[in-house]
Order: structure tokens, then C-alpha cells, then sequence
């Protein structure tokens, strides 16, 4: 796998626990769902019901 640039404040910010979270930029970038149940996930995926809730397209103009 690529390794793919990543900036804070744009792909990823520390919570209040110092934990390092990815926004829904990055995981547009890295191109696909880990299915973690990350919080910011643009994919809709639902770790509980090992589903995803919504659909999905890919903003073209980028």
C-alpha cells in the first residue's frame, strides 16, 4: 500500500484523551472503509450491525 501524506487539522486532530482521530478527509484519501467503526467514517459503516448504513460516492471534482 502507498503510503499517503497526512496534515493535522485537515486529516486528523487529537482528541481530549491525546488520541490521534481521522476526519472524513483522510479516509476519502486512503480510498477505503477499515470497517474499525472510525468516528468520522464517509462510508456509513456500522460496527454493531457489521453493515453500512448509507451510501457512499466519491466527490469527482478533486
Amino acid at each position: 500500500m502507498a503510503h499517503i501524506p497526512i496534515k493535522e487539522h485537515e486529516d486528523y486532530y487529537y482528541n481530549e484523551q491525546g488520541y490521534r482521530v481521522f476526519t472524513e478527509n483522510y479516509h476519502l484519501k486512503r480510498g477505503f472503509c477499515c470497517k474499525n467503526g472510525c468516528k468520522h467514517c464517509p462510508y456509513g459503516y456500522d460496527k454493531k450491525t457489521d453493515t453500512f448504513i448509507k451510501n457512499h460516492t466519491k466527490n469527482k471534482s478533486k
